[in-house]
């Protein structure tokens, strides 16, 4: 059974974002930070994982960066939930979405791998995802959060095209 729904309601989607990334104050415990990304949720594409409870216990959102890139944003699922597929089910969902909207490219940024052991985990999920790494930006979040990019093509198979002079 599929989990995975798309939502689009801004204030849905603001609650949504509110109550997990509340929920997890090791990657989010900013508060201007977190108030970001609850607000930004409004107007991103927005997929949450519901139990059958009805309890919301993860969310994704993509925010368009380019006309052929889109950013996954921010993501949580809730941490007794961690490990039970419930960020791969959203990711492949959102992934679907992206190339089904003509996106070429997907981005996500998150803090270098070494720096944090909570965010070394999300580095080894991203690499697990299949995300390739891309550029190292140590000037973007500050020198204690040094930024790694990670990005990845939404093309199954890049045909090779003949080049004619």
């Amino acid at each position: 059974m599929n989990n995975v729904f798309s939502i689009t309601d801004s204030c849905e989607k603001m609650r949504i974002a509110r109550e997990i990334l509340e929920a997890l104050p090791e990657w989010f415990g900013l508060p201007e930070g977190r108030e970001n990304y609850i607000k930004n949720s409004a107007d991103q594409l927005f997929f949450t994982f519901r139990a059958e409870s009805g309890e919301e216990l993860g969310f994704l959102t993509l925010a368009p960066t380019g006309k052929d890139t889109v950013e996954l944003a921010v993501m949580g699922v809730k941490k007794e939930h961690h490990r039970e597929g419930i960020g791969r089910a959203l990711f492949l969902a959102a992934k679907t979405a992206a190339r089904e909207a003509g996106f070429s490219f997907l981005q996500v940024k998150t803090v270098r791998m070494g720096v944090y052991p909570e965010y070394d985990a999300t580095n080894r999920f991203y690499l697990a995802l299949g995300f390739k790494e891309f550029e190292m930006m140590p000037e973007l979040w500050g020198e204690e959060n040094p930024c790694q990019i990670y990005v990845m093509s939404l093309h199954e198979h890049l045909e090779e095209k003949e080049v004619s002079r």
